[in-house]
């Protein structure tokens, strides 16, 4: 097997076990095992399990940017773009990868695992926020609408939404609070001042 591919390898193993395990769950071993690779190879590419969780974290805040850059970036008008977020397809049983992280002791304690959590959620605030402003520019929302904090409201109920799924074991938990949320944007944009 190629280096390159033994490291992807233990990305994407890393990246699985802190979804499912969260950082202390998630062993060197677990890790070698899950990738089928050696601990000479794993410590090869990686100075050890922090460097090794660092490069999973940052992947995956990158797809979560791409996943959320699609539905945002796309055509539309803003509330189109902000459903097209709102409905992709996610695991939602699993939670979001970053946001289950975000609530992991051990992440949120080191700066260098916190940090691409931290700035990959504030991306996602600003950019959400700028879709909302479009709306408010183009008069599809209403001109006193704080575009800043109707971005994080926004977030906080897809985040809200996982941990009640998780909760009940019931991804209709996570549809409900979409839907609920989805009607308020709805209701605000038909009352336009």
């Amino acid at each position: 097997m190629d280096m390159p591919d033994t490291a992807e390898r233990l990305i994407r193993s890393t990246q699985e076990l802190l979804w499912d395990r969260g950082y202390v769950g998630t062993s060197p071993k677990a890790i070698q095992q899950h990738a089928q690779a050696g601990q000479g190879s794993m410590y090869h590419h990686f100075a050890g399990k922090a460097d090794l969780a660092l490069a999973a974290i940052q992947r995956s805040a990158a797809e979560l940017r791409a996943e959320a850059e699609t539905a945002l970036g796309g055509r539309g008008t803003a509330l189109e773009r902000i459903d097209a977020y709102l409905l992709r397809e996610r695991d939602i049983l699993r939670g979001c990868r970053l946001g289950r992280l975000a609530q992991d002791p051990d992440i949120v304690a080191n700066e260098d695992l916190r940090q691409p959590v931290h700035e990959t959620f504030d991306w996602l605030r600003q950019r959400l926020a700028g879709v909302v402003a479009d709306g408010v520019r183009h008069d599809e929302l209403p001109a006193g609408l704080d575009p800043d904090a109707t971005a994080a409201a926004i977030a906080a109920v897809v985040q809200g939404g996982y941990v009640l799924a998780r909760a009940t074991s019931s991804p209709d938990s996570f549809a409900r609070a979409i839907a609920g949320l989805r009607q308020l944007l709805g209701a605000i944009s038909q009352h336009r001042q």
